[in-house]
């Protein structure tokens, strides 16, 4: 596993903030290549193929939340500027959390960089952060930055730390790629998508393009990301999460039932988020979302002909630059990986 998390550590130096992905993108398109991987690249989505693209189909979004210059010395949420609130239903954990967590930012550092070459333009500080109901977005009160121009995209700085069984970063969503990159090393020779903008929900679109161009119809689409917990205590009791549905569609995929069985066999803790959420719903007496997916939305504007499932890590500190999750959790999804998609004659 060392491999794989010298990986992680790598991808989360790069910057990627929503709507600003190239810099991220060329970076995992080199770490594919060198080891001999395909990589093609579409408007919002990479692709790689290995040597049997059908073998599997695996998706992950490679944006991550950041901010965006909006003008002279302001600074949105880059997932929530104007252009991208087309996109936003209202209906997702970011956008619920939107309201409560804006104090979280005061005094992080953030660098600067140019959109298309990543190149590197300064190191900032977050000294305020408020809640604009009028924008419906948080402005950032950023110091060292007053010579930024509109559309220059902020990245939160960040590293990777491991402490005991915890890992701590930006994880969500660089810890998936990071996944897909080292299952390739271990011969996995399918398909796999990384997608943007999924924070602003946009990524959905731009994978069903690229199934809609070359006339593909899957029913085990597997798309791997982080699912948010309140506590430790709350996400120790889990290793993987999966889901049936969400606010969308149904998951009816074989996949989720084939992932079911690998973590019973291999006493990997798991629950169904959807039904978890509908039962802290009936104890509270209240209803809400059950949450948006890629995939769900993939579902829906396909109208069946991408069918597929969700697999995710279960994390604390949702969003944050100490998003944190254990080992436990990923040795647990990469052995579900592994049974899924690699010949014992496969591995490296």
């Amino acid at each position: 596993m060392e491999l794989f998390y010298d990986i992680l550590k790598q991808l989360i130096r790069v910057p990627s903030v929503v709507g600003a992905e190239h810099p991220f993108f060329m970076s995992i398109k080199r770490e594919l290549e060198e080891i001999g991987i395909q990589v093609e690249y579409y408007d919002g989505v990479l692709v790689a193929k290995g040597n049997n693209p059908t073998k599997g189909y695996i998706s992950a979004h490679a944006d991550r939340h950041g901010l965006i210059c909006t003008g002279h010395n302001e600074f949105q949420y880059a997932a929530f500027i104007a252009k991208n609130q087309a996109d936003l239903q209202g209906k997702s954990n970011s956008e619920r959390l939107l309201k409560n967590f804006e104090m979280r930012f005061v005094d992080q550092k953030v660098q600067a960089y140019q959109p298309w070459s990543g190149m590197y333009l300064g190191i900032g500080t977050i000294k305020d952060a408020f809640l604009c109901e009028r924008r419906n977005n948080i402005i950032f009160n950023v110091e060292g930055f007053d010579h930024l121009l509109p559309g220059t995209p902020i990245a939160f700085m960040d590293k990777l730390i491991i402490d005991d069984e915890l890992v701590s970063a930006q994880i969500d969503n660089a810890i998936s790629i990071a996944l897909i990159i080292y299952l390739y090393h271990l011969g996995y020779q399918g398909t796999a998508f990384f997608t943007a903008s999924e924070e602003a929900g946009r990524s959905w679109r731009f994978l069903l393009e690229y199934f809609r161009r070359f006339d593909i119809s899957t029913k085990e689409l597997l798309v791997l990301d982080t699912s948010p917990y309140a506590t430790l205590e709350e996400m120790a009791q889990l290793d993987i999460v999966l889901r049936n549905r969400d606010q969308n569609g149904v998951f009816r995929s074989p996949l989720k039932n084939e992932i079911k069985k690998i973590a019973i066999q291999n006493q990997i803790k798991y629950h169904f988020k959807d039904a978890y959420l509908k039962n802290i719903m009936k104890q509270e007496g209240v209803k809400r979302s059950i949450g948006v997916t890629e995939l769900g939305r993939i579902i829906h504007a396909s109208k069946g002909a991408i069918q597929g499932t969700t697999l995710q890590l279960p994390t604390i500190g949702y969003h944050t630059t100490s998003e944190t999750t254990t080992k436990q959790s990923i040795d647990s999804m990469l052995l579900i990986l592994k049974e899924l998609y690699i010949d014992v004659s496969d591995e490296a």
